[in-house]
């Protein structure tokens, strides 16, 4: 299955949003949680989360970067 750059990005971008929501809930609902074992795998799902979403902004960018020197440079395939 062949991908367009430009769609890589964008759906790179909402996938991101996504994990980044999922990490920042995760981060501010913490608080209300009282058992300390509970509290640490929290943390790490939502620094697992965090990682993901970082991941997914890297790949949009090399998308991003992909789609402006195609720009630059048209072939003809």
């Amino acid at each position: 299955m062949k991908i367009s750059a430009q769609f890589g990005m964008w759906s790179a971008v909402v996938f991101a949003l996504f994990c980044l929501y999922i990490a920042f809930d995760g981060f501010i609902n913490l608080a209300s949680i009282t058992d300390e074992t509970r509290r640490a795998d929290g943390r790490g799902f939502a620094f697992f989360w965090l990682f993901l979403g970082g991941v997914s902004i890297a790949c949009a960018l090399l998308s991003r970067w992909i789609v402006k020197r195609e720009e630059a440079n048209p072939s003809d395939g």
